[in-house]
């Protein structure tokens, strides 16, 4: 008895012990996954912006990309982001959306920006999709439903237009995982906090959605791929209470209005 108690005592530290030493390899430098995931990102980075390029104009309007370019800018600085690793391009669409691509790609639709009743909405959008690209979650959300291989494939040229159109697409049109959308929106307050942006209208911008949950207008697609506005909503105006209330605005009112009207003449 006691000699099979010692071999199986003895099994068990070996296990723990191998277990011990391989936690301590770097695996991702052994296997340069790292290096490998940075290029196939970058890669895809340029193809997917290339999909929504072909199907949808880019504005070119030196004075949106200028204030859009100073609400980015100035959510940055206050949260020591690298601005020059967020890419923001507004495209002028009937749809209310807003979305990350890899390696740093934001892209915002015009309607966002019109009918946001002001800018801290705007911010708290952006700040989410900020987020999304700061933690990691375009990837993420990628590997899962498409697959690491299918993805360096497409980064490589291994793969046809359509798969290529089909893996942008998922990005734009289907929900993060809940525990994904959560801490995007936690990350977000933080921003806004950090950027002395009132994160309350956020919250009410979802709250204006939710209305409109059970019978969703197709250019609410915002709405579509971040579904439970409402509770997010709560979640969001709890973890903001007594957070800060030094708050002012990015650009002045003037410059909002300016940004909306030049939006709305296209």
């Amino acid at each position: 008895m006691k000699k099979l108690f010692f071999q199986g005592l003895t099994i068990v530290l070996f296990f723990l012990g191998t277990w011990f030493i391989l936690a301590q390899i770097d695996w991702v430098k052994v296997f340069m996954i790292e290096e490998v995931t940075d290029k196939t990102e970058q890669e895809l980075g340029s193809l997917f912006l290339e999909v929504f390029k072909q199907s949808e104009t880019e504005n070119r309007n030196p004075e949106v990309k200028a204030l859009i370019d100073k609400m980015v800018s100035e959510i940055c600085k206050a949260n020591q982001i690298d601005k020059e690793k967020i890419k923001v391009h507004v495209f002028d669409k009937d749809e209310i959306n807003a979305f990350a691509l890899p390696d740093g790609h934001l892209v915002v639709y015009s309607d966002l920006i019109i009918n946001s009743d002001n800018q801290e909405e705007l911010a708290g959008v952006i700040c989410h999709e900020i987020a999304h690209i700061q933690l990691n979650h375009v990837m993420k959300k990628l590997v899962k439903e498409i697959g690491l291989s299918v993805l360096i494939s497409i980064s490589t040229g291994g793969t046809g237009a359509e798969v290529t159109k089909q893996a942008a697409k998922t990005l734009s049109s289907s929900a993060f995982d809940r525990s994904l959308e959560k801490d995007a929106d936690l990350a977000a307050v933080d921003y806004l906090v950090n950027a002395k942006v009132n994160p309350k209208p956020f919250a009410d911008f979802l709250y204006k959605l939710s209305y409109n949950e059970d019978g969703i207008p197709s250019y609410l697609t915002w709405l579509e791929t971040h579904p439970d506005s409402r509770e997010r909503a709560t979640y969001i105006l709890e973890f903001s209470k007594g957070k800060s209330s030094d708050y002012k605005p990015i650009v002045s009112s003037q410059d909002w209005e300016k940004l909306k009207e030049l939006l709305k003449e296209n």
